[in-house]
């Protein structure tokens, strides 16, 4: 691998609640020490969650995630962040609207979701949210960063045209040679009009092998990953340390 030369935003992604839909937005406003806005507001605990009262940061084991449930993955959704609105759509499921914040609402989000997740794994039970603390997989407020040229490095060993929804990535970077955001380790890079600094890799799970417009399991991307290159890593976590806009089509140097 060799290091990346300048390269621009392709796509942005924001998920409001946890492994629940993905959405494409045009544009961001990155805080310093902050996590990707409106990224992982809310999550869904199960019912065998053993979460601190009030609820903190916890780790993904205790939530309702695409590991135990490759229907989560086929989930998208618009929302709007000012009234704190998520419109869910999926394949088998009726498009709704929740103001998870809403405990009426939230029982209904969890009713939504029940059928998508199956019946011999702790039944989805409460809308968890901490405010000021996205229910990321790390407990640290890093934003992720892909690649397009890796994913479609992979796409073409596996020989299917992978979706970057499958990796649930907030920016998504054309331009770079493939795999060469791993050798950006340590380093600090530019976004539109914010700054990061590249932490370290993310290690991925069987999660990636859902199909994001079916909910079925159909690739083994871990095995693919490990065979083809040695690991199971696939893009990177960032930290802003100083703020900015960023928007699609923004550099990236």
């Amino acid at each position: 691998m060799t290091g990346p030369a300048r390269g621009h935003i392709a796509q942005l992604v924001r998920h409001p609640i946890k492994s629940a839909g993905h959405e494409t937005v045009a544009e961001a406003l990155l805080t310093e020490g902050a996590a990707f806005p409106f990224d992982r507001v809310w999550a869904v605990a199960h019912a065998a969650a053993r979460l601190t009262e009030p609820p903190t940061w916890a780790p993904k084991l205790h939530f309702l995630r695409g590991w135990g449930s490759a229907e989560l993955m086929a989930i998208s959704c618009t929302s709007d962040a000012a009234t704190g609105t998520v419109t869910l759509s999926h394949p088998r499921r009726p498009t709704t609207s929740f103001r998870p914040d809403d405990a009426a609402d939230a029982a209904r989000l969890i009713d939504w979701l029940r059928p998508l997740w199956p019946e011999n794994r702790p039944e989805p039970a409460r809308v968890v949210r901490v405010p000021g603390q996205a229910l990321t997989d790390q407990d640290q407020p890093f934003v992720s960063i892909n690649s397009v040229a890796s994913l479609a490095d992979l796409s073409a060993r596996m020989g299917t045209n992978l979706s970057p929804h499958r990796f649930r990535g907030n920016i998504w970077v054309a331009g770079w040679a493939p795999w060469a955001e791993l050798d950006l380790i340590g380093q600090e890079i530019t976004v539109g009009r914010a700054r990061l600094r590249i932490e370290e890799p993310i290690g991925r799970c069987r999660a990636t092998g859902a199909n994001p417009e079916t909910g079925l399991h159909d690739v083994d991307t871990m095995g693919a990953l490990e065979t083809g290159y040695g690991h199971t890593d696939f893009g990177v976590f960032a930290r802003v340390i100083a703020g900015g806009r960023i928007a699609v089509n923004d550099e990236v140097r």
